[in-house]
């Protein structure tokens, strides 16, 4: 199975030049202003792409995603994708979980505060889980941002590398900080920040492609 994995687009996702695959995945911030107009163009070019499965969660700047849930559902079944919020799915044997929410910073959409608020999300993610898909990363992991020349700032969730840590996926897939765009494998799980925009909202990074391999009984190996 062909992974095929995308994340702040911010509203430029037909400029991307996507290769073949079987599971095309956006980990968040579809739009760039959180519209119900961008939301649906979205959606619509999407739901076109040439993949057997098309996977989406929300992000911070997808206002609208947040306002409206059950119109957003609307769109996405229309146009066949499935759409992660707080929720899974399983495709030939492998089980995703998708989750828009990050740490609260400003006033974003889908931003919740340290501690239980944000904990009671991680805790939805099932045991069984393969495949993780959050917008943002957990912390320490592809998460700095730069503050000043001489100042770098780790902004991921501490509570979802705890939970992360315990369950073990195999991929954990994320965007949100820019900058982070890169790979880290540790113990069992390989972390993965596939922003495609760099830190000045332009896009510069291909789709990130995964090849996970099943043994003849299902299981991932």
């Amino acid at each position: 199975m062909k992974l095929v994995c995308i994340s702040d687009t911010h509203g430029d996702h037909e400029k991307l030049d996507l290769p073949s695959g079987d599971v095309l995945i956006h980990a968040g911030d579809l739009t760039g202003h959180g519209s119900q107009e961008e939301t649906r163009a979205f959606m619509h070019w999407f739901g076109k792409q040439a993949f057997a499965h098309k996977l989406c969660i929300a992000g911070n700047h997808d206002a609208f995603m947040e306002a409206a849930p059950a119109i957003v559902a609307g769109f996405a079944k229309e146009c066949g994708v499935q759409l992660l919020n707080d929720s899974g799915c399983r495709i030939e044997g492998v089980n995703f979980w998708g989750s828009p929410i990050t740490p609260r910073f400003m006033h974003w959409s889908f931003m919740r505060d340290p501690g239980a608020a944000i904990e009671s999300h991680w805790n939805l993610i099932p045991k069984d889980t393969d495949v993780l898909i959050t917008h943002g990363p957990p912390l320490g992991i592809m998460d700095e941002v730069q503050r000043s020349d001489d100042e770098f700032e780790s902004t991921g969730c501490p509570s979802l590398l705890r939970r992360v840590d315990e369950l073990e996926p195999l991929l954990h897939i994320f965007g949100h900080i820019h900058e982070g765009h890169g790979r880290v494998d540790h113990s069992s799980t390989s972390f993965l920040n596939v922003s495609t925009m760099n830190k000045g909202y332009s896009i510069e990074h291909a789709p990130v492609c995964v090849e996970l391999k099943l043994n003849k009984s299902g299981e991932n190996v």
